[in-house]
């Protein structure tokens, strides 16, 4: 794990501890990446309760409660997905905060592309039923570079996200 990632992390740590809040992650392409990056930082376990590595469909829609006509429609890569997989892991894991993230690393699509998703095409969102911020990236490195990538991404909003939330008493800190 890169600096900046493990810097981030002990901020959203510090954060998290601070506000008394809790974080759960639902990853697809990730496959536990984001998961790893935030239990990197001891005192992860007083905040972060759990993730799904939630690779198939069935999974998403079984466990997380993603609707399978979205995922029939829009593919299981879309922002539609991820928004629902947020709400699914808030109420798997009883948490404050979620991060999802469903893409296609590479090297190869679903289905060359037909979809109109491409490889390299990954999205995510943080946040919990009353507000969900998505962003989608769309760039092909290669699959280590498009995951490194997404998973700093990923880090990145969950402390943007957390830092918007912050009472503003304690902003002033």
């Amino acid at each position: 794990m890169d600096l900046d990632l493990k810097l981030v992390s002990k901020e959203i740590n510090e954060i998290m501890w601070r506000e008394c809040k809790t974080l759960a992650t639902a990853e697809s392409c990730t496959a536990g990446r984001i998961a790893s990056v935030i239990t990197a930082v001891p005192g992860s376990s007083n905040y972060y309760k759990g993730g799904l590595v939630c690779y198939a469909d069935e999974v998403k829609e079984n466990i997380l409660g993603v609707d399978a006509k979205v995922i029939e429609e829009q593919t299981p890569v879309c922002e539609e997905v991820v928004r629902q997989m947020v709400i699914g892991a808030n109420k798997l894991f009883n948490t404050d905060y979620a991060v999802a993230i469903s893409g296609y690393a590479g090297p190869g699509g679903p289905d060359g592309g037909k979809a109109g998703v491409i490889v390299g095409t990954i999205w995510i969102a943080v946040g919990n039923a009353d507000h969900i911020e998505t962003r989608m990236i769309e760039e092909d490195n290669g699959r280590d570079k498009n995951l490194a990538s997404a998973t700093n991404a990923a880090m990145h909003m969950l402390l943007d996200y957390i830092k918007g939330e912050e009472k503003p008493e304690d902003a002033a800190e």
